[in-house]
């Protein structure tokens, strides 16, 4: 990254005061705030100013839990080609409310093979129900951006002084803001599992162990840290260290137990249907194939479909990095990184790539993976990487703003 920003800006003068504006936590944390407010009024003010607009409550569900969807929410009716029969947010929401009112009676609606094990989510915001239905609605925003706000703190203190302003970049990461503009648990996952990480580099292993279990809860991506970190213990013989990331998984196991007495044909392998090696980049180039030569110059659909084009020069750049830099240094976060890349490639067309939103989703933990890494290796060629999120920050602000129209929708 440092020879990037030479590259960048060969004045040393002008990149030592760049480097300066980065490590102001002060300011780069007035940037945050404006930034996530400036996202939140553009979606709010498309749907008369209701802040449930984010958590993207669908009809079809809405109707099923007419007990727990708040009186005044704003409920999509449904378009194709978009998120109009709702989105990741209302299942958390709903879940929660279950877990508010210390009941287990699943959400009607909502399968259980992958959505039941996410349990780290709902919990956390479910004490906020207690003060009703809004009162989990506050809890997700809360959530999303006190855990993420503590994370980056804990990126900062872990970082040398001579890398603090890469913090900045975690801090306005645009797939954490993706994460929060849907309500969904990406972000919350990130943070718990940097504030594991935190934890074991300070040596509080039980709270790192609980901390990492609840990341695992919140989603199953959060390993692409702790299964290189375990392996990464065991090869330099701390196997009591091991067992403290093994023991990571006491939280995530108890819960699967208990799912397999509720929900009998759950199985951890429910997941695999998700992927398709290379079938979602095919699908998406197809798209863009048939978008080209059909001969429509609709502007608006254009740019979306050309949307996820910065995200497929990501995972370019990403495979890139795997097979450069210093084989000896920061091999654990190496083989997490190309783990998640891994699953950007298998990830299937309809579920994935199909949509801007979940394939961008994909590359959330990327960030904090990478910079633990460049902590270990500064031979690490990142600035493409980082200068291709950047791009990809602007450009979701832009259609977040601009682009994005509102939805068919209702006032419940």
């Amino acid at each position: 990254m440092s020879e990037f920003l030479s590259k960048f800006l060969p004045n040393e003068k002008l990149k030592a005061e760049y480097t300066a504006v980065l490590q102001n936590p002060k300011l780069i944390t007035v940037v945050f705030l404006v930034l996530y407010s400036f996202s939140s009024i553009s979606v709010w003010k498309k749907y008369s100013w209701s802040p449930s607009s984010q958590i993207n409550f669908g009809k079809e569900f809405a109707d099923q839990n007419k007990e727990q969807t708040p009186p005044g929410a704003i409920v999509f009716l449904g378009e194709e080609g978009n998120l109009g029969a709702g989105y990741d947010g209302q299942i958390f929401y709903y879940y929660s409310r279950m877990l508010s009112g210390f009941s287990l009676d699943w959400p009607k609606g909502f399968e259980t093979s992958f959505r039941a094990p996410r349990i780290g989510y709902p919990l956390l915001v479910s004490p906020f129900g207690w003060f009703g239905m809004y009162g989990t609605i506050l809890g997700m925003y809360i959530l999303n951006l006190g855990i993420f706000y503590l994370s980056y703190l804990a990126i900062r203190d872990l970082l040398p002084d001579s890398k603090k302003y890469v913090s900045a970049f975690y801090l306005l990461s645009p797939f954490a803001l993706g994460s929060y503009i849907l309500l969904v648990s990406d972000t919350v996952m990130m943070g718990l599992s940097v504030l594991a990480y935190w934890s074991f580099i300070k040596k509080r292993f039980i709270t790192f162990s609980l901390l990492a279990g609840l990341a695992i809860l919140t989603k199953e991506q959060a390993v692409f840290l702790f299964f290189p970190l375990g392996l990464a213990t065991l090869f330099q013989k701390e196997f009591k260290k091991s067992i403290w990331v093994a023991s990571s998984l006491i939280l995530p196991g108890a819960w699967s137990l208990y799912l397999r007495t509720q929900f009998p044909e759950w199985t951890p392998g429910s997941l695999s249907h998700f992927f398709d090696p290379f079938g979602g980049l095919i699908g998406y180039f197809g798209e863009l194939r048939q978008a080209l030569l059909s001969g429509d110059r609709n502007f608006i659909l254009l740019i979306k479909k050309f949307s996820r084009i910065p995200l497929v020069l990501l995972l370019v750049s990403g495979t890139y990095l795997l097979f450069r830099g210093d084989w000896k240094k920061g091999l654990e976060f190496r083989l997490g990184f190309g783990i998640l890349l891994l699953t950007a490639y298998a990830g299937g067309y309809i579920l994935y790539w199909a949509t801007y939103e979940n394939v961008s989703r994909m590359f959330t933990f990327s960030l904090p993976l990478l910079i633990f890494w460049e902590k270990e290796d500064d031979s690490l060629p990142s600035g493409i990487y980082w200068a291709l999120t950047g791009i990809i920050l602007v450009s979701f602000l832009i259609k977040l703003a601009f682009v994005s129209k509102p939805l068919r929708h209702l006032v419940w």
